[in-house]
């Protein structure tokens, strides 16, 4: 007689793998072969005999000193290290946001590693690689359309050097009137993404940031004092990192455009908007997307990433350069532009990423895209919902309105109550097998934490997600050790975060590490004190 196979409980049961796996060079074991590579024939082209000479001086003396192992112990390395991790592939991501983390269609990697794709070279020339070409430029139109702007750059490396694209625009623009040495301030908001106020400040330019009215929408009377024949730019994410969309956001870029500014909008937060709303109908000079967010490229835990630069026509011939320029039938890389700001990033872009973000784009169309941000919005106001139902949480702000794709809510209404903060609220998740992020900073919401559930995910996983939270909510009033020893269901108990302040004491590549650790090398450091417990790394 069979048993019957039981139900799955409310809350799941999870314990991370543990395989205290090594790092690979000490797997390593001379001689092991995973692939036996064959020898090219021994001749040399023509090209490579005329260039002997140079290439003697970048010749390694050598070969470079890579772990040697079998395929299957490659294979078994990575799984372990993978099942020693959460992810967007193995668990409810829901708690990354403003970061917008989503599922990456996997036929999107079937596309990518076509060798028409893995074995192109950016050095080759354009008359070669046109089918490349023409996916950037492609995937530029399509963008252009979704903005509403004029043309776009693919050329950056992430959202943040997205924004360093737009403030290096805004300052050629400025320098091309004859208004570079006056126009010295930069205008953004609090709860705008860092990144905006950190490249405007790193450019050289005095951040004036805007803090929230009553209702946490940016104080427009604060703009109107704000702006000046000074006014650089608005720089300005909508909807914020709140989740709250600013309605009266054209009189902001008006404001700006008043004074002579440009304006910019950071759409890093576009997943809610798309198909509904565009930069161009806000009147914008500026935007950029993060495609490793909005347009479901992996994250990769912080890169590759892949940026996108909009702008409005009097602003194309600054773009970073070279553009890819469509000339009749033939796709050319133009790099005679006089007034652009230049490279921002090698070559091209983030090609991998182009590609997956062109291939999603595709495979949704118009409609598609429009849905997305329907289900992203649906999704997260059922999630506030059901998150203020849980005693202790709340959402600053537009008390009893809806949000659009994620919400700042706040812990601290349950921390008067039991001391326990956000932090170790996310710890705790974690041993549910969930993901759960707090804030970057500022912390102008106290004991905050940030969710986003974009369109990947089902009201059954949403629920799933709410009943961890409450569950830990209950801890947290009833077994408040439980808590704050937490995590217990993961290979890593502890972070000595003493190590993470001490440069000294990181080592950032194998030899690094040997020499500091091993004393096989110059710089030799103090070896790290020994830890009895090997939960504690």
């Amino acid at each position: 007689m069979s048993l019957p196979v039981a139900p799955k409980p409310a809350l799941r049961r999870f314990h991370q793998a543990s395989w205290d796996e090594p790092i690979i060079f000490e797997l390593s074991t001379p001689g092991e072969r995973g692939v036996l590579v064959q020898r090219p024939a021994a001749r040399e082209s023509e090209a490579l005999q005329r260039r002997a000479g140079q290439l003697a001086a970048v010749k390694r003396s050598a070969a470079p000193a890579l772990p040697e192992l079998a395929q299957m112990r490659v294979v078994r390395h990575f799984l372990r290290l993978s099942q020693e991790n959460l992810g967007a592939d193995f668990n409810v991501d829901i708690g990354q946001g403003t970061c917008t983390m989503k599922y990456s269609p996997k036929i999107n990697e079937v596309v990518l590693r076509t060798t028409k794709a893995m074995d192109l070279h950016p050095l080759q020339d354009e008359a070669k690689v046109q089918g490349i070409l023409e996916i950037f430029w492609r995937t530029e139109q399509l963008l252009a359309e979704i903005s509403g702007l004029e043309r776009v750059s693919l050329q950056t490396q992430g959202g943040s050097a997205a924004i360093w694209s737009n403030i290096a625009m805004i300052r050629a623009y400025h320098e091309s009137n004859g208004e570079g040495g006056t126009r010295d301030e930069v205008i953004t908001t609090i709860f705008s993404h860092p990144s905006n106020a950190a490249c405007a400040k790193a450019a050289g330019y005095k951040v004036i940031t805007l803090m929230p009215d009553a209702d946490g929408y940016p104080d427009i009377e604060a703009l109107k004092a704000a702006i000046s024949p000074r006014t650089a730019a608005l720089m300005i994410t909508n909807p914020e990192d709140t989740g709250i969309y600013n309605a009266r956001i054209r009189e902001f870029v008006d404001l700006v455009h008043g004074v002579g500014g440009l304006a910019a909008y950071d759409q890093a937060n576009a997943n809610g908007i798309l198909g509904i709303t565009r930069a161009r109908e806000a009147g914008f000079d500026l935007c950029h997307f993060n495609l490793h967010k909005t347009f479901s490229t992996p994250h990769a835990s912080g890169g590759p990433g892949a940026g996108a630069s909009a702008v409005s026509a009097k602003l194309v011939p600054f773009l970073p350069g070279p553009t890819i320029d469509k000339v009749g039938e033939k796709f050319v890389i133009n790099g005679d532009r006089p007034q652009s700001v230049g490279k921002i990033a090698p070559f091209y872009g983030v090609t991998p990423n182009i590609i997956r973000a062109y291939a999603w784009i595709m495979a949704l169309g118009a409609e598609g895209l429009r849905q997305v941000a329907e289900i992203a919005v649906l999704n997260n106001n059922y999630l506030l919902g059901q998150v203020l139902a849980i005693p202790g949480a709340s959402a600053p702000y537009a008390e009893g309105k809806r949000r659009i794709e994620q919400v700042r809510y706040s812990w601290q209404d349950l921390f008067e109550e039991t001391g326990i903060s956000s932090e170790e609220i996310g710890i705790r998740l974690s041993d549910f097998g969930m993901h759960y992020w707090t804030s970057h900073h500022p912390y102008l919401v106290a004991q905050p934490f940030t969710l986003e559930p974009t369109e990947s995910y089902s009201k059954s996983e949403i629920d799933e997600y709410v009943a961890a939270l409450a569950e830990v909510v209950r801890e947290c009033r009833e077994e408040p050790e439980t808590v704050r020893t937490a995590p217990h269901n993961q290979t890593v108990h502890h972070i000595h975060h003493d190590d993470l302040d001490a440069p000294e004491r990181w080592a950032i590549t194998w030899r690094a590490y040997q020499r500091k650790y091993f004393g096989t090398g110059p710089a030799t450091a103090p070896a790290p004190a020994a830890v009895a417990d090997p939960a504690v790394r």
